[in-house]
């Protein structure tokens, strides 16, 4: 009792790692090349805000108005609340996807912003038959979606599993599956006109101390294009086929 009526406490941590395909959302978004990334975490008890920050590669402007890159670097900013009802982890937050310096150009032959805004609700639960089990599901919601993709949503659901430690590591088994839905009409384009996306991924972690190493493989159910177009998976820039990623991160 003592315990449930302390005041919520301030907690904050950063990370920085390295991957050698930055992966998202089942699509490489560095032309399949190593990227570096870093983030800060700050929470209050079921209040949560943050930054992260990774390179990207988007090429140069398709939309034939010369060689300036569309974009070089990423900066995700996030917050939200984490309430939680017995085994039950809830979340609403926020989601802005920051692209400095971008040429707004990309996919078709006009101005498209590359900056866009996510909402996000979800909810996650430690399997109470099995308490190294968690599962979870989120959607996200964007109505304007990066390259003027105008209203995007977004499904994923998610399970892992942590094992009993092996010496000093401590190892788990994760597995994502989502999809995205979009409109043909408003420049949703993916490949050979597809304007839905299904994508997952399953994977390895050996955690050890302040260090992770997760050992993944991804893939989606569309295929490359192999020529740039407006089809976002078109094999040049963009890649949506199937891929084994390996990332180091330490967080402290």
């Amino acid at each position: 009792a003592a315990l449930a009526n302390e005041p919520p406490k301030f907690a904050w941590s950063f990370n920085i790692g390295a991957t050698n395909d930055y992966v998202f959302r089942g699509v490489a978004q560095r032309g399949e090349d190593p990227t570096v990334f870093g983030g800060v975490d700050f929470t209050y008890g079921m209040f949560y805000a943050g930054a992260w920050a990774a390179n990207v590669d988007f090429g140069n402007d398709l939309a034939g108005a010369g060689p300036n890159t569309v974009a070089t670097v990423e900066i995700d900013v996030y917050g939200g609340i984490k309430p939680t009802l017995g085994p039950v982890t809830f979340e609403l937050g926020v989601i802005g996807y920051i692209y400095p310096s971008a040429n707004d150009k990309l996919l078709v032959n006009n101005v498209k912003e590359q900056d866009y805004v996510e909402i996000k609700g979800g909810a996650s639960v430690a399997v109470p038959m099995i308490p190294a089990l968690t599962i979870g599901g989120a959607v996200f919601y964007s109505p304007e979606y990066q390259g003027g993709q105008n209203e995007v949503i977004t499904t994923e659901a998610t399970a892992a599993y942590t094992f009993a430690s092996i010496g000093k590591f401590t190892p788990s088994i994760s597995a994502l599956l989502g999809a995205q839905y979009g409109d043909a009409k408003d420049g949703f384009i993916l490949a050979n006109g597809q304007d839905d996306l299904l994508y997952w991924n399953a994977g390895l972690t050996l955690a050890v101390e302040k260090f992770s190493f997760d050992f993944r493989y991804w893939d989606t159910d569309v295929a490359n294009r192999g020529t740039v177009s407006q089809n976002l998976c078109n094999g040049a820039v963009l890649q949506c086929d199937e891929r084994f990623v390996f990332t180091g991160k330490f967080t402290y």
